[in-house]
């Protein structure tokens, strides 16, 4: 990886850990009801895996700590905090929460709550995927 590229994904997983303490803050604040799993000092497997994927080509599904998926598929942060706060205008219509974040727009295939669970989906998700052509 190029020096620019190492330092473009600090800067990015800086950002990601900035975007939790702020849903870390709101939640201690009550303002995000329900359950939040954060992602503080793991934004770099995410990175790792996501800087493999082809952006407008890769599906992308994962576990139940998807905020930072999500932003790094292409998802506008301010539509994952939306989707936090339960509003309309999140990503999932404010109805997925902290663990079920959805956006097909940018191929994110949402987050599971089950540990383990996305692994079936991903693979019939692929099928689809394949005998659609």
């Amino acid at each position: 990886m190029k020096l620019k590229d190492r330092k473009r994904v600090l800067r990015e997983m800086v950002l990601a850990r900035r975007f939790e303490e702020r849903c870390y803050q709101a939640y201690i604040e009550r303002k995000i009801g329900g359950f939040l799993h954060l992602y503080p000092g793991q934004e770099a497997c995410c990175y790792g895996v996501m800087e493999a994927a082809r952006p407008g080509f890769d599906y992308v599904i994962t576990g139940y700590r998807d905020h930072v998926h999500a932003i790094k598929c292409g998802t506008d942060p301010k539509a994952v905090m939306a989707e936090l706060y339960g509003k309309e205008t999140g990503c999932s219509k404010g109805r997925g929460g902290s663990m079920h974040i959805f956006d097909t727009e940018h191929r994110f295939m949402g987050g599971y709550a089950l540990v383990g669970g996305p692994f079936p989906l991903a693979a019939g998700m692929a099928k689809a995927i394949q005998m659609k052509g």
